[in-house]
């Protein structure tokens, strides 16, 4: 049942893949002489955002609604970033480790309102669960590399309608390196995005 679960889950992140791809190679600059090598201590730059190749729909509060074409196919979603992030050991992620909450609909697959989570930089830990919080409503999530799932298809209606009514969500779980993350997202928004969003895929 998990397997079957997890093989359909696989697609969000290769569209942001492919979005994270497409932007990091327009971004790829003309070849130039060889430059004087950076300090060691320099702060690792950020990754290309997974909305750069694609379409704002709008901005609700902290979340934006999009959508984007990878492959031909026509994705919609709403993505938001946490507003607090705690790691265990403290300061373990840097700002090449960003991490997007991410909710789409893929209208040629039948998906819609697809829960996950997508960390860049590094790799959750194999065979671990995260958790979903929002008050006292809890929600186990399937890991596999650098995402997390909604691991029972069944909570997604109930973790949607928590969603629309609360204040904020945190996300809890082991990084491959056991590093326990807590990462807060505002929830401010999130309604009229995943409304948008369901305009544009229906």
């Amino acid at each position: 049942m998990i397997l079957k679960r997890h093989v359909q889950l696989v697609p969000p992140l290769l569209v942001v893949a492919a979005l994270m791809l497409a932007t990091a190679a327009s971004a790829q600059p003309a070849p130039a002489k060889p430059a004087a090598p950076k300090p060691a201590a320099a702060a690792p730059a950020a990754p290309p955002s997974p909305t750069a190749q694609a379409t704002l729909l709008g901005q609700y509060g902290d979340w934006g609604a999009y959508t984007a074409t990878p492959g031909g196919r026509k994705v919609c979603f709403a993505l938001s970033k946490p507003t607090s992030t705690v790691d265990n050991p403290p300061n373990r992620r840097t700002a090449a480790n960003p991490v997007y909450m991410f909710i789409s609909t893929r209208p040629s697959e039948k998906v819609k309102d697809e829960v996950s989570m997508l960390v860049t930089g590094y790799q959750l830990k194999p065979n671990t669960d995260a958790s979903l919080a929002i008050g006292s409503a809890a929600f186990a999530m399937y890991t596999q590399n650098d995402g997390a799932w909604v691991k029972n298809a069944a909570d997604e209606t109930r973790l949607l309608d928590a969603l629309r009514k609360g204040p904020e969500l945190v996300i809890k779980a082991t990084t491959s390196r056991g590093t326990q993350t807590a990462d807060t997202f505002s929830l401010k928004g999130i309604g009229q995005a995943l409304d948008r969003v369901g305009q544009e895929c229906r």
